[in-house]
């Protein structure tokens, strides 16, 4: 491994991490928000049960996520919570009552009602806040003598706003699409609804965001919109448009499948302009990830672990979806 750069491969092993997670419990959360236009009773009961087997495994990858950066970027890490503490306490509070709320809705059915609200409150504040926390980082934090050096509401913006709605919207869109795949009858025919709905809202949210983005920073200006380097980033709205084009046409042929896959490459899109908006700062001007690094003997040790543990959780999150491959009823999968 000697001609390796492991600052790369560990860049990529943690943007792999995030990436899974924002799809995995993306759509959930996303049923969460789409929760109340579900009629109360089967219809409910049929979102519930599409993601009981997984939703607590996908969250798997925050963890994995969060650890890996405190562990091979500690100063990134150092620099990124401070400056966001208030949306990941948020973020946290908000996955905690959503859980909770997951549990006791089937075995305390008196106060259902209550434990529906806190579901779908839970799931809106944890979207929103991982949206804003992307927009905190994307628009830059103060950074002084390699800590934060801003104050306690620096990440409160117009553009974290905006970013928190884009990504709440996409998370809809994935829940969305997901209990069409899963669902039947009145349920799947309401999520088609939201699909197409949500689908608009979200393009155009993505739009806005792409388009503010250039205005926060000469160097994304650059990136997206200089020769030579417009030669690399051009195919991503050309996709981008490829995607929604398929997406909206799979929805008019009543197809079950391929509406989630598309809004999936719809994040992947997404994540990639991302990508090549930041590379290669972990914290956007101030700190690249050699410089956020941990050491190279720490990444040796911790990759060793990494090749066994990730091929792991990959296998049994994958057989918990090819368990539950099927459609769901309000009794559970058939």
């Amino acid at each position: 491994m000697a001609g390796v750069d492991l600052t790369i491969v560990w860049a990529g092993i943690i943007g792999f991490a995030v990436f899974a997670y924002v799809v995995m419990d993306g759509f959930d959360l996303g049923i969460g928000l789409l929760y109340p236009g579900f009629p109360v009773g089967e219809a409910r009961d049929q979102a519930m049960n599409s993601i009981a087997p997984v939703w607590d495994g996908n969250e798997t990858w925050l963890v994995f996520g969060g650890g890996g950066l405190m562990a091979m970027f500690p100063l990134a890490y150092a620099i990124i919570l401070p400056a966001t503490y208030p949306l990941i306490i948020a973020m946290l509070l908000g996955l905690i009552f959503r859980g909770v709320a997951f549990e006791f809705r089937w075995r305390h059915p008196r106060h259902r009602k209550l434990w529906d609200i806190a579901f779908t409150a839970g799931s809106a504040i944890a979207a929103l806040a991982q949206g804003m926390t992307l927009g905190a980082i994307l628009q830059g934090i103060r950074v002084e003598n390699n800590a934060y050096a801003g104050g306690w509401l620096d990440w409160l913006s117009p553009f974290s706003l905006l970013t928190g709605v884009c990504v709440a919207l996409g998370y809809g869109l994935l829940g969305a699409t997901w209990l069409i795949w899963k669902t039947e009858g009145a349920a799947q025919a309401h999520a088609r609804r939201m699909a197409f709905r949500l689908g608009i809202a979200t393009l155009a949210a993505l739009a806005a965001v792409s388009l503010a983005t250039p205005f926060l920073s000469f160097e994304y200006w650059r990136r997206w919109f200089e020769m030579p380097q417009m030669l690399l980033t051009a195919p991503v709205p050309v996709l981008v448009t490829t995607c929604a084009y398929m997406f909206f046409r799979s929805l008019s042929r009543q197809e079950e499948r391929l509406p989630f896959l598309m809004a999936l490459c719809l994040f992947l899109l997404g994540f990639a302009g991302l990508a090549i908006s930041m590379y290669p700062y972990a914290v956007p001007q101030a700190v690249t990830i050699w410089q956020a690094a941990a050491p190279r003997e720490s990444q040796v040790f911790l990759l060793a672990g990494t090749v066994v543990i990730v091929p792991l959780i990959l296998a049994y999150t994958g057989w918990a979806y090819w368990v539950f491959r099927g459609k769901v009823g309000t009794g559970g999968y058939h």
